[in-house]
């Protein structure tokens, strides 16, 4: 496996495989990476004779205030598992690598980022689309693989590359779980023991929920009312958001009827920010 730090080398790699007839994936992440990581590798490795992993740890998505510094890093520890995983190449570059000092163009979205964590995080999906557009047009994939643990991300991406005709199948793969439910995320470090137990109760609900659902409830506020008295009941979390929207748009919705929705929820635990949730689509 080899390790670049520079967009040409990338590119001149890529260029190298193409004239090889081999087609080409990317994971983009921000490192310190983890068994949901690993699943989006082992996938693209399937689909794909060559894999690209980014380590990257993107400043335009993070806002005041929030854990741009403290993030946690270990791009040694990130090399083994891409290995282990059947990646090719991973690509570390610094900040002033992928941004010119001077650089002031960026990807915005007009819709699908006024809901859920664009709320909360008003600069955090122009960052994301920046970037991924970026890795985009240095990687030039066939194939980009994305966790459903990011949902409105995902959701983000898909219309991204609709919209601005990139030539790339955006991929989205299943939520990894810890075995008692929490899902993986890089954050969970920054969780004390007491703080980890307690970040059950965001499974707990999407749990709930998601019963609550597939038994054939369709109206939303039955089932956002029971997620909330799940966390609520836990002292050291508090609620950012728990919300039902169509995934295709991001826009709430009262009830399940024809489309795929998503619930989704972010919660704070301690000082912690985590996400999670279910997709339920009635027509499958």
């Amino acid at each position: 496996m080899q390790t670049a730090t520079t967009k040409a080398e990338v590119r001149a790699q890529v260029k190298a495989w193409r004239r090889e007839g081999l087609t080409v994936g990317l994971v983009p992440t921000m490192g310190y990476l983890h068994e949901g990581h690993k699943s989006l590798i082992v996938r693209a490795a399937s689909e794909n004779d060559r894999v690209v992993v980014s380590d990257f740890v993107n400043p335009t998505q993070f806002g005041a205030g929030e854990d741009l510094e403290s993030y946690p890093r270990d791009f040694g520890r990130d090399c083994a598992l891409c290995e282990e995983a059947g990646a090719a190449l991973v690509f570390h570059p610094d900040p002033s690598e992928m941004y010119a000092p001077n650089a002031c163009t960026y990807v915005n979205m007009d819709a699908l980022t006024h809901e859920l964590c664009g709320l909360s995080r008003p600069i955090h999906f122009r960052g994301v689309c920046t970037v991924v557009s970026k890795l985009f047009n240095i990687v030039t994939p066939d194939r980009a693989y994305f966790g459903q643990k990011d949902a409105q991300q995902l959701s983000v991406i898909r219309r991204m590359v609709r919209d601005l005709d990139f030539d790339v199948k955006v991929v989205g793969c299943p939520i990894v779980r810890e075995a008692d439910g929490l899902a993986k995320s890089s954050r969970n470090t920054y969780l004390s023991a007491e703080e980890r137990t307690a970040a059950l109760c965001l499974s707990r609900a999407i749990f709930a929920g998601q019963r609550m659902v597939e038994e054939g409830e369709r109206e939303a506020e039955p089932v956002l009312s029971r997620m909330r008295e799940i966390i609520e009941a836990e002292p050291l979390a508090r609620i950012d958001y728990v919300k039902m929207v169509d995934l295709d748009d991001i826009v709430q919705v009262k009830r399940i009827e024809r489309r795929p929705v998503l619930c989704a929820i972010a919660v704070y635990v301690g000082k912690t920010r985590l996400i999670d949730n279910f997709v339920f689509d009635p027509a499958a």
